[in-house]
């Protein structure tokens, strides 16, 4: 570990909270370097949030602001959020990682670029008419020019490795360079390093090299006036990981499976932004998870609705179109009162829209987007940690409603990360299936008075052998009615074993939402971004609140009630007005609505001038 002598430790400056980006191309390693520096940052006790921005195209020409990769993180000696609205320092490894981003930079940030990549050609290519190094237009920053390319090569002379391999390498320069400048400890990403190239040696000897070139260089060369430090934040006491919300998700699935003791089986096609809960997934074997890549998203749900008949817990994943693909054979799995969860992970859209970048646009699609009367429960986390619980509660609800359930995570979620505090074994409760029968004729479709739900029997069980499919069954018997008033009652049965779920669920607190000027309603990954802005709104005296919803369908009880408290409502949503319509549809109330689809996600500062502005409107 790089110890820091008294002389150094007496000038550095100490902040509350550091917001950086990186940003380059996509072959940069940007992702990469950014998610060690966050981990670092989590290892070094601070609270951390990070957003991943990666491009759309797999692979735009080289130097474009179409391929222009980027990690935002900010870490803080307080609870943080979000990753903040404005950048205190930016990496640019080219013009169009410059250009793409320099408006977000807070003026007198720290900006530190590549110097060898801002050739005229380079500009060009990235939109510049002139060398913006040389026309002035950033002498608002802290400009600090570093021949990362060329610092490289030297480092890495000794090595012989080809020229294109060791250019690989200036990304963990940069770092190093970073790593020095907000008092980052190297050991960690040296160990990493080691178990991430294996036999690899020379390799992991060329990227160790190039780190600490880039930390001996911010060191010896004097770049910066002075380093920084940022406090350790005060975090509960417990054990904590560095998790994103598809890691989360995954791991949530497995705990659902050992907490009711049945196997989980997971089907997916691969999709960004979901394919990474199938490899988060595929290392957990030894808990007998099976995982299984399909040829489509019909193949998937169908290898899912199988799963479910044979008595697995039964799961699969999907972004964008392949909710729509999924939608007939979620169909079969209501029809057939078979549990099942999907994660859809919203993207911006329609058709393959903008694939990388976020939305909530899918809400509509997950509540109604299947033919016939054909509910299903739809649940939404509202932090990357938050993932974990929320997966745990859809598979709760599967298995004890005996219903499909559609979890609506996004891209934001997905890949942003913050330390998570693990929990204990009893720290979650167990949940049991629906109870298996006696062995008496008929006895598959004798329901649970409570929860309405048919038992979960596996197929071939002596004496209780059945059939299930997509025609509609008699109430009693099962067998395939095509009585008008028998399919009426069902149809009724279904709908009301969905209703009953909000008897299950925590309801709207009548003291916690007594009434006041504005009330903020909203779901999903705008939780940081909204809650900052309300709680700065609060601190300043205004009678504003936020209530956020995890629970879409049903809706919680109470939450009529709380609406009609406040003078003012205000939905947020990431689309153009979607749980606006729901709650509209329920309740005929008047409300306001905050709409944002541009792929990414709210600021504070964009929701905080929005709600000052509706608070000054109610008080005139």
């Amino acid at each position: 570990m790089i110890e820091v002598s008294k002389a150094e430790a007496t000038n550095r400056e100490v902040l509350e909270e550091v917001t950086i980006l990186f940003s380059g191309d996509s072959g940069d390693g940007i992702q990469l370097i950014g998610d060690r520096f966050a981990y670092s940052s989590s290892v070094k006790g601070n609270d951390i949030s990070c957003f991943p921005d990666f491009p759309a195209e797999i692979r735009a020409p080289a130097g474009t602001t179409a391929g222009v990769s980027g990690f935002k993180l900010c870490f803080s000696s307080e609870p943080i959020l979000t990753p903040g609205d404005h950048l205190d320092a930016m990496v640019a490894m080219n013009p169009a990682a410059l250009k793409q981003n320099i408006s977000e930079l807070s003026d007198n940030g720290i900006l530190i670029i590549n110097s060898d990549s801002f050739k005229e050609k380079d500009c060009v290519k990235a939109g510049y008419q002139e060398n913006p190094l040389k026309t002035g237009e950033l002498d608002r920053f802290r400009l600090v020019e570093i021949p990362l390319t060329q610092l490289t090569l030297d480092a890495l002379s000794s090595l012989n490795l080809p020229r294109k391999k060791a250019l690989l390498c200036k990304n963990m320069l940069s770092l190093g360079v970073v790593c020095w400048l907000y008092e980052r400890p190297i050991e960690e990403l040296e160990n990493w390093l080691d178990a991430k190239f294996g036999k690899q040696h020379l390799l992991s000897e060329a990227n160790k090299k190039a780190l600490h070139s880039g930390y001996n260089y911010a060191d010896t060369i004097e770049l910066f006036d002075a380093g920084f430090r940022v406090p350790k934040a005060n975090l509960p006491k417990g054990r904590y990981r560095h998790i994103t919300g598809n890691e989360a998700l995954a791991l949530g699935a497995v705990v659902a499976s050992i907490k009711c003791k049945r196997e989980l089986f997971f089907a997916s096609y691969p999709i960004t932004p979901s394919s990474d809960v199938l490899h988060s997934l595929a290392r957990y074997k030894n808990f007998g998870v099976k995982t299984f890549q399909s040829e489509d998203e019909i193949s998937a749900m169908g290898a899912v609705v199988g799963a479910s008949f044979a008595g697995n817990l039964a799961l699969t994943s999907t972004s964008g179109p392949g909710l729509d693909l999924k939608q007939e054979m979620l169909g079969l799995a209501v029809m057939a009162e078979l549990p099942a969860v999907v994660f859809n992970i919203q993207r911006a859209g329609p058709s393959t829209g903008m694939p990388t970048k976020t939305e909530q646009t899918d809400l509509l699609a997950a509540l109604y987007g299947r033919h016939g009367e054909c509910e299903v429960p739809v649940l939404a986390p509202s932090t990357p940690a938050d993932c974990f619980t929320m997966a745990i509660e859809a598979f709760r609800i599967a298995v004890t409603y005996m219903t499909p359930v559609i979890v609506l995570s996004d891209g934001y979620l997905a890949n942003s990360a913050e330390p998570w505090q693990i929990p204990t074994d009893e720290d979650i409760d167990g949940f049991s299936v629906a109870n298996l029968p006696a062995q008496s004729d008929g006895a598959l479709f004798q329901r649970c008075p409570n929860t309405l739900a048919r038992s979960w029997v596996l197929p071939g069980q002596k004496g209780l052998e059945h059939r299930l499919g997509g025609l509609e069954r008699d109430y009693d018997k099962g067998a395939i009615s095509y009585d008008p008033d028998n399919h009426f009652k069902m149809v009724l049965t279904r709908k009301e074993k969905i209703k009953r779920i909000s008897k299950d669920i925590s309801p709207i607190s009548a003291d916690e939402y007594s009434g006041a000027d504005v009330l903020v309603v909203a779901w999903g990954s705008t939780h940081g971004a909204l809650h900052t802005a309300v709680q700065q709104l609060k601190s300043e005296g205004y009678a504003i609140d936020h209530l956020h919803l995890r629970n879409l369908n049903p809706l919680p009880e109470g939450l009529g009630d709380c609406l009609r408290r406040y003078r003012k409502v205000l939905v947020a949503e990431l689309n153009l007005g979607q749980l606006n319509s729901v709650l509209k549809n329920h309740w005929s109330i008047e409300t306001e609505v905050l709409q944002k689809v541009s792929g990414m996600p709210f600021k504070i500062d964009e929701v905080y001038q929005h709600c000052k502005q509706l608070l000054t409107d109610n008080s005139q």
